[in-house]
């Protein structure tokens, strides 16, 4: 399938690196309105996992200063979007409406509205649009599906997910919150969606926290409210301009055993309930690679993408919004009628 990367940020170069390894596609186009970074000169791309920028060969790419150039191309299949946040609507709108399939990178978008939008388009085209919302495909966090699903650790009775790092820099709209979302949309939309896929949509939803933009805190403390589990917290967000290092760890108690993983060190592991502690079995594929590769082999053979739903990235959208809608009000319960 013959694609097209859009946006030559952080992500665009993760995605990039992904593509090169999936045998199914074929990478014919880049876009970017920079003039340096369409000759492959990624060097001055930060991001928040580690991975300097480099340099890459983009001999045999066709290159496109404009997203309107990319979709006149008869021969781009699909579209990967890796654009600043605010554009991911609008940009993926235009290409399902040019007849392309759409993989866009998380959020799916900044309100609900948009994201059901994208959603009627992509019924409309008949074309496949996922989000690459990629904890679903992340060896780690598919370990705690597998355990979860599979009955292992019984019912559910707490479950804990925080994800931080220090404030993107990168890009000034980074710090405008109407084009990126904060810390929740940027970092946390991640837990939202796979509480989403774990345990599907709550009941309601309350959240406590600050957003200083301007001294670059977004945080979060936010509950999911369920009937049947005691409590499921989302925390974390953006900490301060520097070299605070990003991490993400989930705890998951249940009835019959624990799960708990840490970035930092610690691999997804069972705590059985008086037994001894094992490490859980998990795969050794980059999630990244994962992702993408399922996105094509669903737009090649036309089959939903029921591992990663649109419609339940709509639902993480708008999730998120709620979420950061009870933090301003101060930790209010607000019913969840997605």
């Amino acid at each position: 399938m013959n694609v097209a990367v859009i946006g030559l940020g952080f992500m665009g170069a993760v995605h990039l690196k992904a593509l090169a390894n999936i045998a199914t596609a074929n990478v014919v186009a880049v876009v970017d309105e920079s003039p340096e970074r369409l000759t492959g000169d990624l060097s001055a791309i930060q991001g928040n996992l580690g991975r300097p920028g480099e340099s890459m060969d983009f001999s045999r790419f066709r290159k496109y200063s404009s997203l309107d150039e990319a979709l006149n191309d008869r021969e781009i299949e699909a579209v990967d979007i890796c654009l600043p946040t605010h554009l991911h609507g609008p940009a993926a709108i235009q290409a399902l409406q040019a007849g392309k399939h759409a993989l866009v990178e998380k959020p799916m978008a900044l309100n609900g509205a948009v994201a059901d939008r994208m959603l009627a388009e992509a019924e409309k085209a008949r074309r496949t649009l996922m989000v690459a919302q990629v904890l679903r495909f992340m060896p780690q966090y598919e370990a705690l599906d597998d355990v979860v699903r599979s009955g292992a650790i019984g019912r559910v009775h707490s479950a804990f997910f925080r994800r931080r790092t220090a404030t993107p820099t990168w890009a000034p709209w980074e710090f405008d919150s109407s084009k990126n979302g904060g810390g929740v949309f940027d970092l946390l939309v991640h837990d939202v969606d796979f509480c989403l896929r774990l345990f599907g949509a709550p009941e309601a939803i309350s959240s406590v926290g600050t957003e200083a933009m301007a001294a670059g805190v977004d945080m979060v403390v936010g509950e999911l409210h369920y009937p049947d589990i005691g409590n499921v917290t989302i925390t974390g967000g953006w900490h301060h301009v520097g070299d605070y290092p990003f991490s993400m760890e989930y705890t998951v108690i249940g009835e019959k055993a624990s799960v708990e993983f840490n970035s930092d060190g610690r691999p997804p592991t069972l705590y059985p309930s008086g037994g001894r502690a094992r490490p859980l079995p998990q795969g050794a594929h980059d999630g990244y690679q994962a992702e993408i590769e399922y996105f094509v082999e669903c737009c090649r053979s036309g089959a939903r993408p029921v591992r990663c739903p649109p419609e339940e990235s709509a639902k993480a959208v708008k999730l998120a919004r709620l979420m950061v809608d009870s933090r301003v009000h101060k930790g209010e319960k607000v019913a969840c009628n997605l």
